[in-house]
């Protein structure tokens, strides 16, 4: 895997940094927005459709895209089509910043909705604060989205990794106690966070890891963990990551129990990354906060399936595809709760209400002191090649709260499939 090149000019920077768009106050018109008119809203995205985030990844957007084209050919919402350009990053820091200026310098989107990635998410926080563009619903569980005085208009998605790690942790106190752990986690908020979690309830490991996507090679990092006798095995990964940590442990003869984050967990992404040594996964333990794609007598299922062939292209049906319909269905909630006459102000404020029903198995926890998204998970595992459910979901907080079992009411899609005003 290459390492990526930086890209943009010094003069891009200077210039992104004195353009201030100011559109969107609560007093203003929709007409004075930016990305909004009577018939169209446009928004934007930043996701790796290349590069070492690409596999499972790369399909998020398109599927997201299939709901909003669902949406629209059901008459939009308040009259108005969205229309969602998606800018590859390539999963780099640089890149990242590069398209993020384009969609709202040149494209003028109205929000930013569900960027991808913790490390090339956080380098777009303060322009998008100072150019007042929402950014809705990031594709991360980095805790720095759940900052509303300092970045107001920040709202993640994905339950935050410290959260995460705690739920994982305590599948691990609870059912493999007294076995030695490790943890590898990518070297970011992502792993570091998830790591905080996981420790609040394990204790310290017995080791840790961590890895770049630019390097694929985790040897030395499995080789230390089967020296030091560990016996369960934390991953804090991006599925790519996974499949490596995996078929490298095999190839030394490493065997211990994984237990996997919910971002790098898909066993669709992961079993194509393991290619003949899929098997491999059998067993692995992870987690989920939507309903899982083989979940045929789910309706949600059920309304996303037929959206992806009708509007997709048939695109193989997986969790992430399950992802990308939910954040698009999120989104299409919040618009027609924010009303016609559409402000960047209005859907902050919509957001912080947070009147949603959705496939989500845990509650969002979104309100004007909290922007960190859904506040749990449920444990899952890979049996037969597919993911299970595992008892009932749990929530928790990211500081010392207790990790406590979750009874979500049934929540069914509209009869049309779009949400109603």
């Amino acid at each position: 895997m290459k390492r990526f090149a930086t890209i943009f000019v010094a003069a891009t920077v200077l210039l992104a940094a004195g353009c201030s768009d100011d559109g969107g106050g609560g007093g203003s018109s929709s007409a004075d927005v930016p990305g909004v008119t009577d018939t169209e809203v446009v928004v934007g995205t930043h996701h790796p459709l290349t590069g070492p985030a690409a596999a499972g990844y790369a399909s998020i957007s398109p599927a997201t895209k299939a709901y909003f084209d669902f949406v629209n050919a059901n008459g939009g919402v308040h009259g108005r089509k969205i229309t969602y350009k998606v800018k590859d990053d390539a999963y780099n820091p640089a890149t990242t910043q590069q398209v993020v200026r384009e969609l709202v310098l040149q494209d003028k989107v109205f929000a930013i909705i569900n960027g991808l990635g913790t490390p090339t998410h956080t380098g777009v926080l303060d322009f998008l604060k100072t150019n007042r563009v929402p950014d809705l619903f990031v594709a991360s569980g980095s805790r720095s989205w759940n900052q509303p005085d300092k970045y107001p208009g920040t709202f993640g998605f994905n339950p935050d990794y410290t959260v995460e790690g705690k739920i994982l942790g305590t599948y691990v106190k609870e059912n493999l106690a007294g076995k030695k752990v490790c943890f590898l986690g990518q070297d970011d908020d992502f792993g570091r966070d998830s790591l905080v979690g996981l420790e609040k309830v394990v204790g310290t490991v017995a080791a840790k890891g961590s890895y770049v996507t630019s390097n694929p090679n985790v040897g030395p990092q499995m080789g230390e963990f089967k020296a030091a006798g560990c016996e369960v095995v934390v991953l804090a990964t991006i599925p790519g990551f996974t499949a490596l940590s995996i078929g490298t442990a095999a190839k030394i003869a490493y065997k211990p129990q994984f237990v996997v984050s919910n971002v790098g967990a898909d066993p669709t992404t992961v079993s194509k990354a393991l290619g003949a040594a899929a098997p491999l996964l059998e067993g692995v333990v992870a987690a989920n906060y939507l309903p899982l794609s083989t979940d045929e007598s789910n309706p949600w299922v059920q309304l996303f399936k037929k959206v992806n062939t009708e509007y997709n292209n048939g695109a193989e049906f997986d969790n992430n595809v399950i992802y990308g319909m939910s954040v698009a269905y999120l989104f299409v909630q919040s618009l027609q709760a924010a009303g016609k006459d559409l402000t960047r102000d209005g859907i902050i404020s919509a957001v912080q209400k947070n009147n949603f029903q959705g496939p989500g198995l845990v509650p969002l926890r979104f309100s004007d002191s909290d922007h960190s998204g859904y506040g749990g998970t449920q444990l899952t595992k890979i049996e037969k090649g597919k993911a299970v459910f595992l008892g009932s979901a749990y929530t928790t907080d990211d500081k010392d709260g207790p990790v406590a079992p979750h009874t979500a009411q049934a929540v069914t899609p509209p009869s049309n499939g779009v949400p109603a005003a």
